[in-house]
C-alpha cells in the first residue's frame, strides 16, 4: 500500500472514531459545556450574588425609648428637660458630616395639628461621631446648633398643651461639611441640605403629660 493510500485510510479512521464516541466527546453524564457558559462562568464576580442585600442602613435609636415608644418624663419640660441619648450606625461612604432634626408634627393638638414644632437642631456632626450622651452639655468639636421654636439653640424637651405628641428625632448623612449658616433654623438647615442627602434615619418617641 503506497503512503498516499494508508494515509487517506487512517483519517477515514480518525473520523469515524470521532463519529462513533471517541476524541473530545461530551463528559460522563452530561453535556460538554458551551462556549457561552464557559465565559460567563469566567467573568462572573466571586460571591457576586451572595454579596447583595447586605448593605448597612443608616438606623438611630436610644436606650431610653423604643421605636414609637413613650419618651420618659425626665427628657421633657414635666422633669428635667435634659436630651436623650442617641446613637446611630451604617453611616454611607462619602458621608461627610451628619444633621440632626428633632420636631413635633401634631402641635398644638393631634386631632387638630396646625403646626411642625421643632425641637433641636445639630448640623456638621462629624461623620466618626456615632452617638449623643444624654443630658448633653456640649456638642462634639466641629458640630453646630441651630434654633428651636423657642428661639434659642439647643435642644428642648417635649412639652404637648394636650394630646399625646409624636417627635421625630431625624439624622441625615450629607456629602459636604456645610458652611458657616450661624444660627439657622430648621427651615434654613433643610435648604443648605438640599441636594446633599446621602440617606435619612428617623427614631420617633411619643409623650402625654400627665
Amino acid at each position: 500500500m503506497s503512503n498516499t493510500r494508508a494515509g487517506s485510510v487512517g483519517i477515514v479512521l480518525l473520523v469515524a472514531g470521532n463519529l462513533l464516541g471517541g476524541g473530545c466527546s461530551k463528559p460522563p453524564g452530561g453535556e460538554a459545556p458551551s462556549d457561552a457558559a464557559q465565559a460567563s462562568k469566567a467573568v462572573r464576580p466571586p460571591n457576586a450574588s451572595s454579596s447583595e442585600g447586605t448593605k448597612a442602613m443608616l438606623t438611630i435609636k436610644s436606650n431610653a425609648f423604643s421605636p414609637n415608644g413613650a419618651i420618659p418624663a425626665k427628657y421633657t419640660c414635666q422633669g428635667g428637660d435634659s436630651s436623650p441619648p442617641l446613637a446611630w450606625s451604617g453611616v454611607p461612604a462619602g458621608t461627610q458630616s451628619l444633621a440632626l432634626i428633632v420636631d413635633d408634627p401634631d402641635a398644638p393638638d393631634p386631632a387638630a395639628p396646625k403646626r411642625v414644632w421643632v425641637h433641636w437642631v445639630v448640623f456638621n456632626l462629624p461623620p466618626t461621631v456615632t452617638e449623643l450622651p444624654e443630658g448633653l452639655k456640649e456638642l462634639p468639636a466641629g458640630a453646630k446648633s441651630g434654633l428651636n421654636d423657642w428661639q434659642r439653640t439647643g435642644y428642648g424637651g417635649p412639652c404637648p398643651p394636650v394630646g399625646r405628641h409624636r417627635y421625630f428625632h431625624k439624622l441625615y448623612a450629607l456629602d459636604v461639611v456645610l458652611p458657616d449658616l450661624g444660627k439657622p433654623s430648621k427651615g434654613d438647615l433643610e435648604r443648605a441640605m438640599k441636594g446633599h442627602v446621602l440617606e435619612k434615619t428617623e427614631l420617633i418617641g411619643t409623650y402625654q403629660k400627665n
